[in-house]
């Protein structure tokens, strides 16, 4: 899988120094670089106790993300998914500590606990005051001696981070960590295996399912589940995590482990909000990437029963970017509707005939989801399909509010459906086209008459032609041939959406700006919807 690196050699090395040069001079890095690779706070002037962590590379932001005023101190850094030298943090260790101390938090890896612990035992040789935590908040494993330690270590970042920032002793600082370890409980899930640079990417999880309990450096889930919706995805982790649910204020932490779209975290942060299986999460860090595993598909959850001075602590300002905060959870604010935009209700009336034909074309277009999708990701962005499927589900569903018996009210009260339920501009235009047809109608245009002034109103608003690659040419030609009957219009917007596939020049949409190669042999998206419903409603006129 190609990635953007110059080698693997050099991939965090050049990231680290990246990172140094956008920093805006907050951070800076020790000499010893590349062999050392330490993060520290640019402004620290060792007069308080000292947070230092690390681990392999490879979960960004953590760790050197979360060096500054308020978190860490310093950062360690290792190689993709490997811990740094034990150099390297006593490095860090003597760089940043001074006579408060410094507490070094580890997650539960044998690599990181031997690093940083013979540091620490070689730094206190020093005369250096040192304290060292083990984080292990996965309980993916519950009987595993050795829980492994992941994003729930950035909820100890925080809470010691803001007590070392207020000057608070490395007794207090180290205790106010223990104390978060022994009650955080973290859970992961993803669809995908992560890329490890220059390794060939493993394809173990199978389409359709999602691997859950895996740790954080690529390693197998727990368990190999079915995977359905984002909503039982949510309920599985939280099911997990429901024992360790305290009886105080419970906080969350959303995190992405790389390669999860914010939308998708998005709706992920919604299941969890409104989730029955645990309905007592008040507050929420996220959902953001905090701790990832490179570019694994999939998310984590960490939760933390807090006291009222734990939830300040996380809400404590800190000077880092990419810390996203500590929210409480509100059910989304609405507000009216500005006047005007307010949906004009049609009158319903009944006709069995026309709701069943309706009915009939909407449930065409549900059916050709898939495959309008996978004709327009050919020329556009793959979601002709869904557009089409989700705008039909709605005109279905509105079916009985519909003025059937009016043809004129008809069109109109389509025109407005589609102006509020499909997006994009087929959405626009579609609704146009509608709303022109019945404006026709009601000046006592003939149907087809009136068909063909919707589609001038289109090309008018649209600026497309015939030839230009778009619906037109197969509904201009279908409308031709509408008063032979639907046969023939069926045939006509047929051979109009087949000719778009020798159209390798498309002069509007978005097939506009793809190559050549990629247009040529394939139908435009939206001319074959037009040929499909012509097709369709052929059908059901003979029937």
């Amino acid at each position: 899988m190609a990635q953007f690196m110059n080698s693997k050699e050099a991939l965090v090395i050049e990231a680290l120094d990246g990172l140094l040069r956008s920093s805006g001079g907050r951070l800076a890095r020790l000499d010893g670089f590349p062999h050392i690779k330490v993060i520290v706070r640019n402004d620290w002037e060792k007069s308080k106790v000292a947070l230092i962590s690390g681990g392999g590379s490879g979960h960004e932001p953590a760790h050197v993300g979360f060096v500054g005023a308020g978190m860490l101190t310093a950062a360690v850094c290792g190689d993709v998914f490997a811990s740094p030298s034990v150099d390297a943090v006593l490095a860090g260790i003597l760089a940043v500590s001074g006579p408060a101390g410094c507490l070094l938090i580890v997650k539960n890896y044998t690599g990181d606990r031997l690093n940083f612990g013979l540091a620490a035992e070689r730094a206190r040789a020093y005369g250096i005051k040192v304290s060292m935590v083990i984080v292990d908040d996965d309980i993916a494993l519950p009987d595993s001696p050795q829980a492994r330690g992941v994003a729930g270590t950035l909820f100890v970042h925080k809470i010691a981070g803001a007590l070392a920032e207020n000057g608070a002793s490395l007794e207090i600082v180290a205790k106010a960590a223990q104390q978060v370890i022994d009650n955080v409980a973290s859970v992961g899930m993803s669809l995908d295996t992560c890329t490890v640079p220059g390794s060939p990417k493993e394809a173990r999880i199978a389409e359709g399912k999602a691997e859950l309990g895996l740790g954080i450096h690529g390693e197998s889930g727990v368990e190999l589940i079915d995977f359905t919706t984002a909503r039982d995805a949510m309920n599985i982790m939280l099911e997990r995590l429901k024992p360790n649910i305290g009886r105080s204020i419970n906080v969350a932490l959303l995190n992405n482990l790389g390669g999860t779209t914010p939308l998708e975290m998005s709706v992920l942060a919604e299941e969890l909000a409104k989730s029955e299986v645990i309905d007592d999460i008040q507050y929420l860090i996220g959902p953001a990437p905090l701790m990832t595993s490179l570019d694994m598909r999939g998310f984590s959850i960490s939760i933390l029963p807090v006291s009222a001075q734990g939830l300040a602590l996380l809400q404590a300002p800190v000077a880092i970017r990419d810390w996203p905060g500590c929210i409480q959870i509100e059910a989304p604010r609405i507000r009216p509707i500005p006047d005007g935009l307010t949906p004009i209700k049609s009158i319903p009336s009944k006709d069995p005939a026309t709701a069943n034909f309706v009915a009939h074309c909407c449930d065409m277009f549900m059916e050709a989801e898939t495959e309008l999708n996978a004709l327009d990701a050919q020329s556009g962005d793959g979601d002709t399909g869904a557009t089409l499927a989700g705008a039909a589900r709605a005109l279905k569903a509105s079916i009985d509010q519909l003025p059937l018996a009016d043809t004129t009210q008809l069109y109109r009260a389509i025109g407005l459906e589609l102006s509020q339920t499909m997006g994009g501009s087929s959405g626009v235009l579609l609704a146009i086209f509608f709303s022109a047809v019945g404006d026709a109608l009601s000046s006592g245009m003939p149907n087809v008459e009136a068909l063909k002034a919707g589609l001038a109103r289109v090309q008018e608003v649209g600026g497309a032609k015939p030839g230009d690659r778009t619906m037109i040419d197969a509904l201009g030609p279908a409308l031709d041939a509408l008063p032979n009957g639907f046969t023939a219009a069926a045939r006509a917007a047929r051979q109009g959406a087949d000719m778009t596939a020798q159209i390798v020049k498309a002069k509007a949409g978005r097939a506009s700006y793809i190559s050549e190669d990629r247009l040529r042999g394939h139908n435009d998206p939206g001319a074959e919807a037009v040929a499909k419903l012509f097709e369709k409603m052929s059908t059901i006129s003979a029937s």
